[in-house]
């Protein structure tokens, strides 16, 4: 597509990625070598077998520029479905590229400074980092140059290429923990300490061996407080001590969580804290304060409390209370810092997904406003840097792209991963669901109700963030009159923010098609009974507790017969009786 100049590291990558591809086609490199291989360079094998493959690109920190949003609209046309989809870990997905043609989509990638490197496999997947860094009215430090640095030091090196297991790294600016630090192997939040002669020094707190899947981990703090310019080489130290004592023999118990379950906090804390203090010996040392971060300034955009600012966080009280469609998208999609002024907006992606028309516009847009644009956590678009006058045209441009449904921090903006659509491990259609669920809240008159999150995923992996949501979902295989069924149980009262997480707690299972009214019926309840300002966990606890709830949703845990009801027995988005089909584990999430 282009004849731009690729960087040599990436032309390094795309060159041996076309030996490899040609020695496997031709039967000389083995298949479990070339997986291996395959999935470090971000390229993930689909249900549908063949040649079919997903591309993960990795937008670091969900940053993402005008002309590399005009060649995801390219990949999705040119390699795909013509539309791509947006992942909780603020990466872009691509379905059905064909094996052979991987090599020409990482030259397009790469021409406009992408890559798919590291985006899958045992390596340091991409770093992730709060959508609103340095628009944000509440940070403390804008992580975004933090973030930059950590990145590029890790991107290819050679600490992170063959670890016993993915290692997620992620920044959030303040402890309202928007980027979701709390649930990572290493996990930064910005913060500040008062030092002996009163001053006030901005710093971090690093939070190590959190993580979700089938055993979710809250993470827990390294220590009180960790100075700027020892960032970069606690998190080298925590990666050094899990790539030395991670489970090389069993994958399933393999992640930095398990290294603490193995060897205990304390010991884990001893040896990070013993690494970086003789790290300076080694020739990877990043100490100091990152080039980024002197070149570009980390200084916050906001003040926490300032009068104006927009509540950030999970949780946040969203109401629409004006009735005009601008208006109304303006109440639940705009953020402003009042401190400095910052103006940023939502663009609604979906269940995720981004078609080709919709990327090229918001390229258009970012150079019509002259803004940028960030990947957000919840699969949508942050749109920063506006000015108050520039809102109602964005607006309009953003309705023209059907991408201007006031539904931030709604219920109604439903997560849900790929699922069986694509996914090997999936046992459910997660994505239908997710719209089954939409339709429902809007037929019911419940889909502005704010302050709830729903996540779904279609397995225990929680790909979908089930765990950390106010109402999750995880597929799972039923079986019911002799028969499979979709089903899932439903969690309810996840939570993170506050330097804190809450793992939501089991309610009940559900046929797949019986959750949508389990839905329902717990958002009526919510929206009905609530007390202002009142959160959902604390609804929860007041109104009994989770099993309280979910013995009141038990009678929707029936099956009717298959010749009464077949739909039971049929999951959302396909036509043909259920079966539960799981392909080998090459871990997409």
């Amino acid at each position: 597509m282009s004849d731009l100049e690729i960087d040599a590291a990436s032309a390094a990558d795309i060159a041996k990625f076309e030996v490899q591809l040609s020695r496997y086609l031709s039967g000389e490199l083995d298949e479990d070598v070339f997986r291996v291989f395959r999935l470090n360079n971000g390229i993930y094998g689909q249900r549908q077998g063949g040649h079919n493959q997903m591309i993960r690109i990795k937008a670091p920190f969900g940053t993402i520029t005008a002309p590399q949003l005009d060649r995801m609209a390219d990949i999705a046309t040119e390699y795909s479905r013509g539309w791509g989809h947006l992942t909780t870990r603020q990466a872009i997905q691509f379905h059905f590229v064909q094996l052979e043609r991987v090599p020409d989509l990482l030259r397009d990638i790469a021409v406009v400074g992408l890559t798919s490197r590291e985006a899958c496999g045992d390596t340091v997947r991409n770093v992730q980092g709060c959508h609103l860094a340095g628009a944000c009215p509440s940070e403390v430090l804008d992580i975004t140059p933090w973030a930059e640095a950590t990145f590029k030091h890790f991107l290819r090196n050679p600490l992170g290429q063959r670890l016993p297991r993915k290692f997620k790294i992620n920044f959030s600016g303040c402890a309202s923990d928007c980027g979701q630090a709390m649930f990572n192997d290493v996990g930064i939040i910005a913060t500040t300490r008062t030092n002996e002669d009163g001053s006030i020094e901005a710093g971090f707190r690093v939070f190590i061996a959190g993580g979700l899947g089938a055993n979710p981990h809250a993470a827990l703090a390294l220590e009180p407080f960790t100075a700027k310019e020892d960032l970069l080489p606690t998190i080298e130290s925590v990666l050094r001590v899990f790539e030395q004592t991670g489970n090389r023999d069993n994958k399933l118990r393999a992640r930095m969580k398990w290294v603490v379950d193995n060897l205990g906090f304390e010991e884990v804390q001893r040896r990070v804290l013993k690494v970086r203090h003789f790290l300076l010996g080694s020739s990877s040392w990043p100490g100091g304060i990152p080039l980024e971060v002197i070149e570009q300034g980390d200084a916050p955009a906001g003040t926490a409390g300032a009068a104006g600012n927009t509540a950030m966080g999970q949780g946040t009280p969203v109401v629409l209370r004006r009735a005009g469609a601008f208006e109304r998208w303006e109440d639940s999609n705009v953020i402003r810092g009042a401190a400095k002024g910052t103006v940023s907006a939502i663009a609604h992606a979906r269940l995720g997904d981004v078609t080709a028309t919709q990327f090229r516009g918001l390229g258009a847009i970012v150079r019509e406003f002259g803004v940028d644009v960030r990947v957000t956590n919840r699969q949508n678009f942050a749109i920063r840097n506006l000015t108050e006058e520039q809102l109602p045209l964005l607006f309009d441009r953003l309705t023209a792209l059907d991408m201007a449904s006031p539904s931030a921090e709604l219920v109604s903006d439903v997560v849900a991963c790929p699922g069986a659509d694509t996914c090997n491990l999936a046992v459910t259609q997660s994505r239908g669901l997710a719209d089954a669920i939409g339709s429902a809240l809007q037929a019911e008159g419940l889909a502005e109700v704010g302050g709830l999150r729903i996540n779904i995923s279609g397995c225990t992996n929680s790909c979908g963030q089930h765990h950390v949501a106010d109402i999750g979902f995880h597929g799972a295989e039923r079986r019911a009159h002799g028969k499979s069924a979709p089903g899932y149980t439903m969690l309810l009262g996840g939570f993170v923010g506050d330097e804190k997480i809450e793992f939501g707690e089991r309610a009940t299972r559900l046929p797949a098609k019986a959750a949508p009214e389990a839905v329902v019926r717990v958002v009526r309840r919510f929206n009905d009974e609530r007390t202002a300002g009142e959160s959902f966990r604390g609804w929860i606890d007041r109104s009994g507790g989770v099993t309280t709830l979910g013995k009141e949703l038990k009678e929707l845990d029936v099956f009717p017969k298959p010749d009464e009801d077949p739909n039971f027995f049929v999951d959302y988005d396909e036509t043909g009786p259920y079966t539960a089909e799981i392909g080998e584990s090459e871990c997409a999430t």
